[in-house]
């Protein structure tokens, strides 16, 4: 079987990724309805990336975990930080937030600086690098620690706000 050059990688996964840092931006600075099953999606979604990656990383670099672990507390204090300063409001049956956009951006482009250095590295100084050695450095593993944390205390946050303010059941 052949294996795509990093280039072809790369020509495949930038407008990809362009496209997704120019749908997040939006989203980090304007008001959103809230939808549950995206906030839900997001409790699923990074935790099992999480574990994908910890598991590439465990079997070349095992210290690259301790990225992840503080990576994801670090996102976790930011989350929380975030959902605290965002704004929510109800408006008939419709719930809708505005995210705290420096803390979000500032967690997006941090991430998206690393991801962009290690594409450079992969495509210029190692062109037989595997995905798993991309995967493996600690340094790109707190990264994305510090993001997953993010979104995932964020995600929790929304579903907490949600389950306060829904309408009470009428009883019979």
């Amino acid at each position: 079987m052949q294996h795509m050059s990093n280039a072809a990688y790369a020509l495949v996964l930038v407008p990809l990724v362009l496209w997704r840092v120019y749908s997040r931006i939006k989203r980090l600075t304007t008001r959103q309805r809230s939808r549950t099953w995206r906030h839900r999606t997001t409790l699923v979604f990074f935790p099992l990336l999480l574990l994908a990656l910890c598991a590439m990383a465990a079997q070349t670099n095992p210290i690259a975990l301790a990225g992840v672990a503080a990576g994801l507390a670090v996102g976790a204090v930011l989350g929380r930080i975030s959902i605290s300063k965002a704004r929510f409001e109800q408006v008939g049956d419709e719930f809708y937030f505005t995210p705290h956009a420096p803390i979000g951006m500032s967690v997006a482009v941090l991430f998206l600086c690393r991801m962009g250095w290690r594409g450079y590295q992969m495509i210029t100084r190692d062109p037989t690098a595997t995905g798993q050695a991309f995967a493996s450095s600690p340094v790109t593993l707190l990264t994305f620690g510090i993001l997953a944390g993010y979104y995932i205390a964020f995600a929790l946050g929304l579903l907490a706000w949600r389950k306060r303010s829904a309408p009470l059941p009428v009883t019979a």
